[in-house]
């Protein structure tokens, strides 16, 4: 990556440009949320399984829904994100939904500095690798905030999803890690109509570095699922096959489309 590049800065001034047309779309939901709807699939429900009582560190974490619903679950909930605005507005919405989970700015590689605690789970999921240019850096990171015996669990769109060029129709990008993708997006995935354009720098990151990463921080992989669908219509030529169940339409089923991991801090 050039040098030059701030990738933190742009990113986070990105996600700043991002935050109030995604609270005010009709993909985030909103209102039902505030009404006490649960943001949360059911492919993470099935990994993260009992948590209440359960002390839980979500990464990269946007506005805050998933943090309260995983609140609302009965865990004590720690959210970070890069964005400021993002948190300032989770924060906004934990008092409107009379929640005590708290939230923290800062990009991830820098939370050890600002945060001194360990828990039970480490949970993020649905877009969140592809923003940050050294796995095994994140792992350590994970590794740092889990209890002895604490459970990470992982949930992210599959690499393969990310070779795709935007309309799936040919191969656009390399499956491995092979350098910052700088590009400049108009609109966004929750309102492509958004009279929005921003730059961004992401990575792919192939099953094989994600893996690795986490062997490598001594945690161990205790479950590895594939899924063939999204549960978000975040991408172009969707068909919902199932209620919030979506695949590419031309693709069917077959590629995958998410995984989801579970691995155990065994030190």
């Amino acid at each position: 990556m050039n040098p030059e590049i701030d990738y933190i800065e742009i990113n986070k001034q990105s996600w700043n440009n991002r935050t109030e047309f995604h609270v005010n779309s009709d993909f985030y939901e909103m209102d039902a949320f505030l009404k006490g709807k649960s943001s949360l699939n059911d492919i993470e429900l099935n990994v993260l399984g009992d948590i209440k009582g359960k002390s839980i560190l979500h990464l990269q974490c946007h506005f805050g829904q998933d943090s309260i619903s995983l609140q609302r679950l009965g865990a004590e909930v720690v959210g970070v994100d890069l964005s400021d605005k993002s948190i300032a507005m989770a924060k906004k919405i934990a008092l409107k939904t009379n929640s005590n989970s708290k939230f923290i700015c800062s990009d991830i590689y820098s939370l050890p500095n600002c945060l001194d605690q360990q828990f039970d789970m480490v949970y993020t999921s649905y877009g969140t690798i592809g923003w940050l240019p050294d796995l095994e850096k994140w792992a350590s990171v994970v590794q740092h905030f889990l209890k002895p015996g604490g459970k990470f669990v992982f949930v992210e769109f599959h690499p393969v999803v990310w070779m795709f060029d935007d309309d799936f129709d040919k191969i656009g990008y390399n499956y491995f890690n092979s350098g910052a993708i700088v590009e400049t997006e108009s609109g966004t995935y929750a309102d492509r109509n958004a009279d929005l354009k921003q730059e961004y720098v992401m990575w792919n990151h192939g099953i094989s570095e994600v893996l690795n990463s986490l062997i490598k921080n001594k945690l161990v992989i205790n479950s590895f699922d594939e899924f063939d669908y999204s549960p978000y219509n975040c991408f172009k030529h969707t068909v919902e096959f199932e209620p919030k169940k979506f695949r590419i339409k031309h693709l069917e089923n077959k590629i995958p489309m998410v995984y989801a991991l579970t691995a155990i801090k065994n030190i």
